[in-house]
């Protein structure tokens, strides 16, 4: 067969020196797009193996659940008294009737009792005394109207006090089965649980009308509470194995807890004054959904069985020092525990408040809250974790004794400061020192322990509320806070026996071998496959 020339020439135009400048460009692409999937395969892989990421992750788990736990206080007592009396306006003109008393609008009061310019000066005169007599009747109603709806708020305390406590008690029965669960699967399956949990109680609170159904919600956020504050304040215990940085990372974590308390009551009473029941849950649940996606990229979730074998959860509690920096973690938490419940209804009966006024009332102790744990976070490992709780203490009892002087919001400012900078002394030096004891007493394993440190904080935040209205209906608002001030206080002496508590011989000379050597940090994601990250002192 006889082949032309110009169709040689074509052939070899297609398979010659022409071929590389046809894809040339594209190859050129290809090289580029190969380069930018790596770089951010790269840079994927630096985050999941990076230590302050994964304290992220932490600090919103802490705050998502705090925010949650706080959103419903100044929510709560308003829309359970709307539920209860969906007809209030008619049950309070019964009461008047019966009382040869009746409610006059503003309106109606301006039609019926207006001095008209054309009537005489004896008609002007005879109106005016009416107008009197009828504004001591008005006055009399509205008082017979606030009188009657304080009592059914105090009817409340009790059924908003068990409801607030329910999720403590929930997290107090689930924290035992979380900590040696940890030891077997990892943290970070039972963190991501904790955010699916949260994130259905959140969806469930927003479009719940029954007490039935918030109770349900309030109880199940109990759950998922124990599997991301077990689950997280172990995996931070694990990640910063020196004790000095270990501090530093529960101050910044426990910040987002703190950052929960503060934003939570201001925004659950303005957002629910203005917009409705709704809208702060729905908010909130879209914070959720930003949690579980960094969960889902830096964390992973898989099984990750730790290779030391961890103390058994009997031994730990059965250890005076951990029971003891335990106790001071639920003692410190209960003057608040039980203010959550009582204060918004104390403040309605006594200063007449409003609903934003609710939440308001927190914000102080939340702001310093946050000064607290992050202050105490960095300085406590200097001047002594033991000293720094047992001031906590006090400061909270003598604030806890302030708080019924105020006889307006703004009275409430320095007391709940005081508080909240007190418990964020307590919670700072504690958290970090629950760790610190089981390196030097035990195996440096921390699911079991910080279940330990999760339950002492749910035991204040269980026993308060649910003793709170009935302590409060009995003996009053300030009789209460006084004896959890008196408890506190007594509480506070018994730091004298953190301030050096004993080790294990081999326990301490591994510790202060590896403070005598350059400390290697073994990556969260990367520690079944043995890989190290050499860290500095700075690396958060």
């Amino acid at each position: 067969m006889n082949v032309s020339p110009t169709s040689n020439e074509n052939i070899k135009s297609v398979n010659g020196n022409n071929l590389p400048q046809i894809n040339e460009p594209n190859t050129r692409r290809n090289q580029e797009k190969e380069k930018m999937s790596f770089s951010i395969f790269e840079l994927i892989h630096k985050c999941r193996n990076s230590r302050k990421l994964v304290l992220l992750v932490v600090f919103i788990a802490l705050f998502f659940d705090n925010m949650l736990l706080t959103t419903v206080v100044p929510i709560i007592p308003d829309y359970l008294f709307a539920l209860e009396h969906p007809n209030e306006t008619v049950e309070v003109q019964t009461l008047l009737r019966m009382r040869n008393l009746t409610y006059i609008s503003d309106d109606e009061y301006k039609t019926r009792f207006a001095i008209e310019e054309n009537m005489s000066d004896l008609e002007r005169q005879i109106q005016k005394e009416r107008n009197i007599e009828k504004l001591k009747l008005e006055e009399k109603a509205k008082i017979v109207a606030e009188n009657w709806k304080k009592v059914q708020m105090n009817k409340l305390n009790t059924k908003v006090g068990l409801m607030f406590a329910s999720k403590p008690v929930v997290q107090l029965m689930v924290n035992p089965f979380i900590g040696p669960l940890t030891h077997k699967i990892g943290y970070s399956i039972p963190m991501f649980t904790g955010f699916i949990i949260m994130f259905l109680s959140t969806i469930t609170f927003a479009f719940s009308q029954s007490y039935t159904l918030l109770f349900v919600a309030r109880a199940v956020q109990g759950i998922g509470s124990a599997c991301s504050s077990v689950a997280g304040l172990g995996m931070l215990a694990d990640t910063y194995p020196d004790d000095e940085e270990r501090g530093k990372a529960m101050g910044i974590a426990l910040g987002g807890l703190a950052m929960g308390v503060l934003v939570g009551p201001p925004f659950g009473g303005i957002v629910y004054e203005f917009l409705g029941k709704e809208a702060p849950f729905i908010i909130l649940a879209s914070l959720g959904i930003l949690d579980g996606v960094l969960q889902l990229l830096i964390l992973q979730p898989s099984v990750q069985k730790e290779t030391v074998e961890g103390a058994p959860l009997r031994k730990l509690i059965s250890d005076p020092y951990i029971l003891i920096a335990a106790g001071a973690i639920s003692f410190g938490n209960m003057g608040i525990a039980m203010m959550e419940p009582s204060l918004p209804i104390w403040m309605i009966n006594t200063m007449h408040s409003e609903n934003w006024q609710l939440g308001a009332a927190f914000l102080p102790a939340s702001i310093s809250y946050l000064l607290g744990t992050n202050l105490f976070g960095r300085i406590a490992f200097k001047y002594g974790r033991w000293l720094c709780s047992m001031i906590g203490l006090i400061v909270i009892g003598i604030a806890l004794m302030m708080v019924p002087l105020a006889t307006s919001i703004y009275g409430l400012i320095i007391p709940n400061g005081m508080l909240g900078f007190a418990i964020g002394m307590v919670d700072a030096t504690m958290m970090p020192e629950m760790g610190h004891l089981v390196d030097i007493r035990h195996s440096s394993v921390y699911g079991s322990v910080y279940a330990i440190a999760d339950v002492a904080f749910c035991l204040g935040f269980a026993i308060g509320p649910a003793l709170s209205g009935v302590i409060v209906s009995n003996f009053g608002f300030r009789f209460m806070l006084f004896i959890v001030a008196i408890i506190g206080i007594a509480y506070a002496p018994l730091m004298l026996f953190l301030k050096n508590p004993p080790a294990k011989e081999e326990n301490m000379s591994l510790i202060m071998n590896e403070r005598s050597q350059t400390i290697k940090y073994v990556s969260y994601n990367d520690r079944n496959k043995s890989s190290e990250v050499i860290s500095d002192s700075d690396d958060f």
